[in-house]
């Protein structure tokens, strides 16, 4: 998919999303290896959003299989459509079961889920396995499977092997430490919270009605308020709301009462919006 390194941010650029270097370098190095990619880091850095960006240049459909506890093989693989092979039995009550087998355990039948349906057809695919940590244990075996040839086996079918293999992203916030086994598989890549002119670029790319002054001031007090001691620090999705709130208020300025008005925008616990409110000195900004 891509040339270079280059070639990747300004492709990635292209559809909004501002790459740092060691994103857009990981990102080149999964695509020439062939590697998945496991993308860590807090909330709302971009994880997601960059599976989607890759997806978008290459012009790929975006398969994605969200993880959740409980999740099985039958939500992520595959299962069979049983109401519809019961309707096959009924009308064929004549039929051997024999005869009956043959004809509804078949493709017709067969019910593909996001990992089965990333390596099957010849279109061109991006895989995201979205926060991983979520999935069991068990999970995790059946993605060491799938990711190690790209194949599946349906006992009923045979093996389905990938013709054209996806590209991979695997998110995870980290909040479970995944299997050495599965990391071994994919290329690393951590996201966190991005450095103050990343952001500003960022914040003026996604909120253009915001004057630049205005841009400096929301991307350091959100940069002080990650430095406190928080439950939960702002993320980037977290900024670009805070200024299309304050674009939205007719903001001029950062000062205390439009602060202490749009807080909860930023911050999501009403002790950190206390301790914000608090020790916040705009002034000193």
């Amino acid at each position: 998919m891509f040339t270079s390194v280059d070639d990747v941010s300004a492709r990635l650029a292209e559809t909004g999303y501002l790459a740092s270097p060691a994103v857009a370098t990981t990102v080149f190095l999964a695509d020439r290896l062939g590697k998945p990619l496991l993308v860590e880091g807090p909330a709302g850095v971009g994880k997601t959003e960059l599976a989607k960006a890759v997806a978008q240049v290459a012009g790929a459909r975006l398969v994605r299989l969200q993880c959740y506890e409980g999740v099985d093989e039958s939500r992520a693989l595959y299962e069979w459509n049983h109401a519809k092979q019961l309707l096959r039995i009924s009308a064929g009550r004549d039929e051997t079961w024999d005869e009956a087998r043959t004809d509804i355990f078949s493709e017709e039948f067969l019910l593909a889920r996001p990992l089965l349906t990333a390596i099957r057809g010849d279109d061109p695919k991006v895989l995201l396995i979205d926060e991983t940590n979520k999935a069991d244990v068990e999970v995790e075996g059946l993605l060491l499977e799938v990711l190690s040839d790209f194949q599946v086996t349906v006992p009923e079918l045979g093996t389905i092997a990938a013709t054209s293999r996806p590209f991979v992203v695997l998110t995870s916030n980290a909040s479970r430490e995944l299997s050495e086994a599965l990391r071994r598989r994919c290329l690393f890549l951590h996201i966190g919270f991005p450095e103050e002119e990343l952001e500003r670029r960022i914040v003026r790319l996604k909120v253009p009605g915001l004057d630049a002054a205005l841009t400096e001031s929301v991307v350091r007090v959100v940069g002080a308020l990650r430095e406190m001691d928080l439950r939960k620090v702002p993320s980037v999705a977290e900024t670009i709301d805070w200024a299309r709130t304050l674009l939205a208020l007719g903001a001029d300025t950062l000062d205390e009462t439009v602060v202490r008005g749009s807080l909860g925008v930023l911050l999501k616990h009403q002790d950190d919006i206390l301790k914000a409110a608090a020790k916040l000195d705009l002034e000193a900004m």
